[in-house]
């Protein structure tokens, strides 16, 4: 489901498997033009929490809007969650600029999500960075498909994953239960050789 008011769509894991076939699989650290994409590390809670917490911007998120930087580090660093984190840095000053995820859906497919710091929002971020995600996905890790699913009404997200190759594949009426109601989902698709030909 999608996550923010303006910029993001998040996602949670349906199946648990691995991406790949291995059991653990690496977080590297990934390269753009104005970011380096590494790891989640625990102080990257406090740089998320302005933007986790506010109501506005968790509008499409499955979930509520975190009430503590606690409770937002126990979601971030849940041990029973299967997929991986990266958080994208500004090259200039190494500040947080969003969170990006790729989560095990079944072998050889993912789903992704991301989502933009608040003061960073409206710059391309999640499009520069989400791209170097899924170069990573269909490259090194030879994924077959990446999905994502957003809301209709989070115009934003759903225009940059038209930018970035993805079919729509389904619009399911009332078919998920969030914080705000019963609201329809977008299912969206980019299958590997489509990426390879852009």
């Amino acid at each position: 489901m999608a996550a923010e008011e303006g910029q993001g769509a998040g996602c949670l894991p349906r199946e648990r498997v691995s991406l790949t076939g291995s059991t653990d699989p690496a977080t590297p650290v990934l390269n753009t033009e104005r970011f380096v994409l590494r790891p989640i590390e625990p102080a990257d809670a406090a740089a998320l929490f302005p933007t986790l917490s506010d109501e506005a911007q968790c509008r499409y998120l499955t979930r509520a809007a975190f009430a503590t930087i606690k409770e937002l580090e126990a979601w971030l660093f849940d041990p029973d969650w299967d997929g991986r984190t990266w958080i994208a840095t500004d090259r200039t000053d190494g500040a947080a600029a969003a969170r990006l995820v790729a989560v095990p859906v079944a072998q050889g497919i993912a789903e992704i999500g991301y989502i933009t710091i608040k003061q960073h929002q409206g710059q391309g971020i999640a499009g520069e960075c989400a791209a170097a995600m899924i170069t990573h996905l269909f490259g090194t890790e030879q994924l077959h498909l990446v999905t994502a699913e957003t809301d209709p009404r989070n115009t934003a997200s759903n225009a940059l994953l038209e930018r970035l190759g993805f079919t729509r594949k389904a619009h399911l009426r009332r078919s998920v239960q969030t914080h705000i109601g019963w609201c329809d989902e977008l299912k969206w698709e980019l299958r590997r050789c489509d990426w390879s030909e852009q």
